[in-house]
């Protein structure tokens, strides 16, 4: 049944623009190190001796910015289709539970986002052979930066999800997404606590898998809570 209801949810995103920014998300980020590198590479080829390493850097200082935004886009619109279609109540008609029709949605939002944090990957590793920054590729630090911020971006999602599921007024989620894209922002002035400064991977300890670690706990959390609400309450 669960497998149903997420070929159900890929059909009715089919054509809203979900995977326009799936892709527009890892291009925009690569883009700017494009314009970046394109205009000063022999500057930046100077300020370390790493040239791979101070390149995806480089990268993933756009990436969380990139990826809360992407969030905060996704969810809303998912919520705008069933608001558009009004198929809630149709929806909860059918011999499904609240519970497997909140999972699907999540799990779709996972899995496109997945793709985008995949094509960052390609898109990063692309064009830094392009740039020709040297042979020793540091394969490792391009999957942790591709994905960890992803993974220390779970609470986003989860909080962004359960709000605009059971908010009758989506400016509340549009609001929340906007200051948080705002705190992301200003992730390294923001203290270790607050779940926007995750996806950054900057952290006090200068450990990127503590915020993988408490991205995963807090994520599952939120993500429960957000599931029995969305359970208990009349549809809207």
């Amino acid at each position: 049944m669960l497998i149903r209801l997420m070929s159900g949810e890929f059909m009715k995103i089919k054509r809203k623009g979900f995977w326009a920014f799936v892709f527009l998300g890892p291009i925009g980020v690569v883009a700017l190190q494009m314009v970046n590198y394109g205009v000063r590479k022999d500057y930046l080829l100077q300020q370390s001796d790493d040239n791979w390493m101070y390149y995806i850097v480089n990268v993933n200082a756009f990436t969380p910015l990139a990826l809360v935004l992407g969030i905060v886009i996704l969810t809303s619109l998912m919520a705008s289709v069933e608001d558009e279609t009004k198929v809630w109540k149709q929806l909860l008609a059918l011999p499904v539970t609240k519970k497997s029709v909140y999972i699907s949605k999540f799990s779709v939002l996972a899995i496109l986002l997945v793709v985008s944090s995949t094509l960052l990957f390609v898109f990063t590793f692309a064009y830094g052979s392009v740039l020709e920054l040297g042979t020793d590729i540091p394969v490792r630090a391009l999957l942790e930066y591709s994905y960890f911020p992803l993974l220390a971006a779970l609470p986003v999602l989860a909080l962004h999800l359960w709000i605009t599921t059971v908010s009758k007024k989506q400016g509340v989620a549009v609001s929340l997404g906007i200051i948080g894209t705002l705190l992301t922002y200003m992730a390294y002035i923001l203290p270790d606590w607050m779940i926007w400064k995750w996806p950054s991977l900057m952290n006090e300890a200068n450990d990127p898998l503590m915020n993988v670690y408490l991205g995963l706990g807090v994520g599952i959390v939120i993500y429960l809570v957000g599931m029995l609400d969305f359970m208990r309450r009349d549809v809207k």
